[in-house]
């Protein structure tokens, strides 16, 4: 799977529904709750929640609907792209809440 979008400019993260290639993006039905969360749009740099996926609430993940934060986190540590993320942004998963609380 690609990384990144490479254009002529900057190249961007991925986001979790284009990593995963699941078909829940924003604009498509049904749409994961990672994509319409602007609350955390650019945490991470990702649009909505595409970056934070772990952090919110109800996402579909493996063909179903994840419970809240506290509930799915186990799950979400051992996830392909929750560790590209971490990698990537060098953070530690804690970074990402601060992240996103601030916006609230």
């Amino acid at each position: 799977m690609p990384r990144t979008v490479a254009r002529k400019r900057k190249l961007r993260p991925l986001n979790c529904w284009e990593y995963k290639q699941c078909g829940r993006g924003p604009g498509n039905e049904p749409t994961c709750p990672a994509a319409t969360d602007v609350r955390a749009d650019g945490v991470h740099g990702g649009v909505n929640g595409g970056r934070v996926c772990w952090a919110i609430a109800g996402t579909m993940c493996g063909g179903r609907q994840q419970g809240t934060y506290a509930v799915k986190l186990e799950t979400c540590m051992r996830c392909d792209f929750y560790q590209l993320v971490l990698r990537e942004e060098r953070a530690e998963p804690c970074d990402s809440l601060r992240k996103l609380n601030r916006r609230r």
